[in-house]
């Protein structure tokens, strides 16, 4: 599979296209394998990637491939995406812990593909008052919604790096293996900055370091990557297994790493569950789906933004004033609880 998905990236590095294209990444969220009746199925483990192109535009949709069984692949999906589509085909808890993770992780647009004769006015109420609110609904009509999805992602060029000037980026990584003839690659998208090509990156939290050979998007070759381009970075100097999922790519000093942090929270309106010292709950952000131990509650005279301590299983990786979403494993109906402010 690994060596199919890259056989593009070999013919790109020979002939050396250098091209301008618009790209957008999406959660596809409700049925599973919907994603295929929209684009060509690509890289599948906990979560699946389906690619559509058309021209120099291309868009890429994450389905959780093993939710709701694990609520990571949701976060995987939500977190790598800037927009969604959530195809409902019933009211359940599923959808709702849907519409929640969208929600925590600020999700502002998309698009409501409605089944089985299910009326706007059900969902109306579930959206009102959230980033949700503004998502366009849309009759189930695949190549409509391809139109839409191709027409928004013509809207997303790639900025151009300033001449001579070095740039700064972060790239979390989904996805690394190593590819024969081309060696370690990993695939993430460029959550902030751009990328270039030969710039040396830091690799956190393992501190190491390594510097990009290439870069590739969906199978051509380009100097540099911006912000929500789903990129491939062949990487030097460095070995695929200091590189798992969760692990951060950048060159930007603002990024921080801490292995115990204060935060305000924000628990969602639904969430019924309290926040006890001594519990161990998860936090995501970027890639990173870590282990969090409770080590004290701070009340602030609202219910829903107690601070927390929590002292993480391995050290967090983000920027100051980041978001990160609250989650409970054990959560009896949801799993999803609010969402840090990150110090």
């Amino acid at each position: 599979m690994i060596m199919l998905i890259f056989k593009a990236w070999l013919n790109a590095v020979e002939f050396g296209r250098y091209l301008t294209m618009g790209n957008i990444t999406v959660a596809m969220l409700g049925v599973q394998g919907y994603g295929g009746n929209l684009g060509k199925k690509g890289t599948s483990t906990d979560i699946t990637f389906y690619n559509l192109k058309k021209g120099e535009d291309t868009v890429t949709m994450i389905e959780p491939t093993r939710y709701p069984e694990r609520l990571a692949p949701l976060f995987y999906a939500v977190s790598l995406s800037k927009q969604a589509i959530i195809v409902v085909d019933q009211l359940d808890a599923t959808l709702g812990e849907s519409l929640v993770m969208l929600q925590c992780s600020n999700i502002k647009g998309g698009y409501i593909v409605l089944r089985n004769y299910l009326p706007k006015e059900k969902i109306e109420p579930l959206i009102k008052g959230t980033t949700l609110e503004k998502f366009e609904f849309l009759p189930d009509d695949p190549n409509l919604l391809r139109e839409k999805l191709l027409a928004e992602a013509a809207k997303q060029k790639t900025t151009e790096a300033p001449a001579g000037q070095q740039t700064t980026g972060i790239v979390p990584v989904d996805h690394a293996f190593n590819v024969k003839g081309v060696g370690v690659v990993i695939l993430g998208v460029v959550t902030n900055g751009i990328i270039q090509k030969h710039t040396v990156l830091q690799v956190l939290p393992a501190g190491k370091s390594a510097q990009v050979r290439s870069i590739q998007k969906h199978d051509d070759e380009f100097d540099i990557a911006g912000e929500g381009d789903r990129v491939g970075l062949a990487l030097k100097n460095i070995e695929v297994e200091d590189l798992d999922r969760g692990a951060v790519l950048t060159n930007d000093s603002a990024v921080k790493t801490s292995i115990k942090i204060d935060s305000q929270t924000s628990l969602v309106k639904y969430w019924q569950t309290p926040i006890k010292q001594g519990m161990v709950m998860h936090v995501g952000h970027w890639t990173q789906f870590i282990t969090a131990k409770v080590e004290a509650v701070a009340e602030t005279g609202d219910a829903k933004k107690p601070t927390l301590t929590l002292t993480f299983e391995k050290p967090l990786v983000y920027c100051p004033k980041d978001r990160a979403v609250l989650m409970y494993l054990e959560g009896p109906k949801l799993r999803v609880a609010g969402t840090l402010q990150l110090p």
